[in-house]
């Protein structure tokens, strides 16, 4: 009986630190939602009180009709929808190939370049910002003008600046490398046994079995090319590539309304949330079934 009562109390304990967490992560959500709906004077009206988090009179979409009459805003969530997509699907797969070349294959100098993925998850974007634009500044690009191929120097204002070099991400393949490695190895031997190749390996017996880290790497492939910031406003001068994460900057100086405010953030803020819910039981699974957690 002691045993049970310490667990249930033990459980009930956890439950309450769970909720309290819970509580503060979906506070500032909530308040930005909310605040999107009214007006200045509400919203400072209510700062100092739990009715900040609760709807009140005079609602309104005033402030996101502003929102798409001051900022070009439906262009910029489509940039930043085409890059994402396409980080997202390219990433899975170069960072699942890399990861099964590491894990599954067996190579003079594997381990040192699992060394160096894990070295790469530490360094910080803004290390290799500068030579990383030196580099896309010298780079050619094909193009076609008057019905010649041309090669034109620098990728600046592209889409392809935001997307090709944010393909590899060392997170993601430390993910597939971690779970791949805990596939069992006779899946490959057998397929090897029926004569299947490294690529008919990965792509017939790794790949569909791997849908939890799939999902995962999917996640973070898209919050980080989602949420880019630095690397835009160092690479694309003009409108017709700018993804939302600039477009923000752009919109503060325009509105000095924090309802209109709260109204792009809400709006840049819905495909984030929809995605990892979309998600959510595979990030669980793959969190739970790969060495991450140990």
């Amino acid at each position: 009986m002691k045993t049970k009562l310490r667990e249930r109390l033990r459980g009930g304990a956890l439950l309450i630190l769970m909720s309290a967490i819970g509580v503060v992560f979906i506070a500032p959500l909530l308040f930005m939602f909310i605040s999107s709906f009214k007006d200045d004077a509400a919203i400072f009206a209510n700062l100092s009180s739990w009715s900040a988090y609760l709807p009140g009179a005079g609602w309104s979409l005033r402030n996101y009709s502003a929102v798409f009459e001051k900022s070009d805003l439906p262009s910029f969530l489509l940039n930043s929808t085409l890059i994402a997509s396409l980080i997202v699907v390219g990433g899975v797969i170069v960072n699942s190939m890399l990861a099964y070349a590491i894990a599954r294959m067996r190579w003079r100098g594997r381990q040192l370049a699992l060394a160096l993925v894990v070295a790469m998850v530490i360094v910080p974007f803004e290390v290799i910002a500068i030579p990383l634009l030196s580099l896309v500044a010298r780079l050619p690009w094909p193009a076609l003008e008057h019905g010649q191929l041309v090669l034109h120097s620098g990728w600046f204002n592209s889409l392809h600046v935001q997307v090709i070099p944010f393909l590899a991400n060392a997170f993601c393949v430390f993910l597939f490398y971690q779970f791949f490695r805990d596939i069992p190895p006779e899946l490959d031997e057998a397929a090897k046994m029926d004569g299947a190749g490294p690529w008919t390996v990965y792509a017939r017996i790794i790949m569909p079995n791997s849908g939890p880290v799939i999902a995962t790497a999917a996640i973070v492939l898209f919050i980080s090319a989602w949420n880019q910031y630095l690397w835009p406003i160092m690479v694309i001068q003009g409108e017709a590539f700018r993804p939302v994460q600039p477009g923000i900057q752009q919109f503060f100086g325009r509105t000095n309304s924090w309802g209109q405010i709260m109204a792009y953030a809400s709006v840049i803020t819905l495909p984030v949330l929809t995605v990892f819910l979309v998600f959510q039981r595979q990030f669980v699974a793959s969190v739970a079934g790969t060495g991450i957690k140990g």
